[in-house]
């Protein structure tokens, strides 16, 4: 546990040349799911860097031993740590960890709600845990985001996990149904022992749906219907669930079985709805962040331009408009030296993003007013 990776720490550190902005409670707070191994080699690894940054001021040819005066400077620091822990995979995460991307909120434009619902509903319990407690607030087993392609619910789940300081395990839906018989059971019942085993963790579902479809219309031997009864168990069953949340992602929340939607299992769910005016400007800023725009590129009238765009649909119009404006600067020189040379010329147009908005479908009206009939129609279901 936290206290016993802290001490870990202090015996591992005991004789080393500690920068003063080391801060061990630090360490042992974002160190879940490392064993003592795992810590003795985030200690090492440091020292290492902090050796590899002092060797670069001395030539080992000229001296076999080093001066006083440059041993003095030999300081590891929490920045060596902290570059250290990005090599270091948890022993008991290694088999279904993934890296988590350095997501941030202010890397998602727009969906300020939806931010607001997940931090209340996993950031605020696992960060201020004295609070939660004095209060009596109960922390929600399971939120699940639903909403059309392309909008970040993914991303929101990465971003979240990110931002909470947890263990990220993600789990692609078909990824784990097997034709043999308990296989698929299995899988999930080592994925929610390996959480708790981990805790803090967030399990993050993708396409749900595939896994969790409404019971009695399948004719696969009846494996989503155990697969189904194995995740009922494990989020609301004998054995309770301690800072694990389970987040879960579909575009088709419709066909998820009603039992997954009852208080105690997926207990918040949330609609992520395509941007608007201002959430797509923010996610063009966003994703035009250091790109030599030109001076007739305005980021307001493409915002207004692309009603029914999602995030995903801007992020691939930028890139889109960026290869085109790169593929006229290297026709322009042939040569690559010489297109390299020349590459403060690179210029992205307002002709570029017009040319490439013809490549990219928005969602119509009639699909977004789907969308939001399905919403309202499975929110009401869930809540009667």
């Amino acid at each position: 546990d936290r206290e016993g990776r802290k001490e870990i720490l202090l015996i591992h550190t005991r004789n080393m040349p500690l920068a003063d902005d080391v801060d061990l409670d630090r360490l042992a707070d974002i160190t879940h799911g490392f064993v003592g191994a795992d810590l003795a080699a985030l200690v090492r690894e440091a020292a290492m860097r902090a050796l590899r940054r002092l060797m670069k001021e001395v030539n080992l040819l000229e001296s076999e031993k080093l001066p006083p005066e440059v041993l003095e400077k030999l300081k590891v620091t929490m920045d060596d740590f902290m570059e250290a822990f990005k090599d270091i995979t948890p022993s008991a995460l290694r088999e279904v960890v993934v890296q988590v991307p350095n997501v941030r909120w202010n890397d998602i434009g727009g969906l300020d709600e939806v931010k607001e619902e997940l931090k209340m509903a996993v950031e605020w319990p696992l960060k201020y845990p004295e609070l939660f407690e004095a209060s009596g607030a109960r922390q929600p087993k399971g939120i699940l985001l639903f909403g059309p392609p392309g909008t970040g619910k993914t991303l929101l789940a990465k971003a979240v996990a990110n931002e909470s300081e947890a263990n990220f395990i993600s789990v692609k839906g078909p990824e784990i149904m097997s034709k043999w018989v308990g296989e698929s059971e299995k899988a999930i019942r080592m994925i929610f022992r390996r959480a708790r085993q981990t805790a803090p963790t967030i399990i993050f579902f993708d396409e749900i749906d595939s896994i969790a479809p409404i019971r009695g219309y399948s004719s696969d031997s009846g494996v989503t219907e155990r697969v189904i009864s194995q995740l009922l168990t494990e989020m609301d069953g004998l054995e309770e669930l301690r800072k694990v949340v389970v987040i879960a992602a579909t575009n088709r929340p419709d066909l998820i079985d009603p039992a997954l939607l009852r208080p105690g299992r997926f207990d918040r769910l949330i609609y992520v709805p395509p941007p608007d005016f201002a959430a797509r400007l923010q996610i063009l800023k966003i994703h035009t962040k250091g790109k030599p725009l030109a001076p007739d590129v305005s980021l307001e009238e493409l915002a207004s331009k692309t009603e029914g765009y999602t995030g995903a649909d801007l992020a691939n119009l930028v890139n889109i408009a960026t290869l085109m404006a790169l593929k006229e600067h290297i026709n322009k020189y042939k040569d690559p030296k010489e297109a390299s040379a020349h590459r403060s010329e690179l210029i992205i147009t307002k002709r570029h993003f017009e040319e490439a908005m013809k490549k990219i479908r928005p969602l119509g009206k009639e699909e977004i007013e789907r969308y939001k009939r399905i919403a309202d129609e499975f929110l009401r279901r869930a809540s009667t």
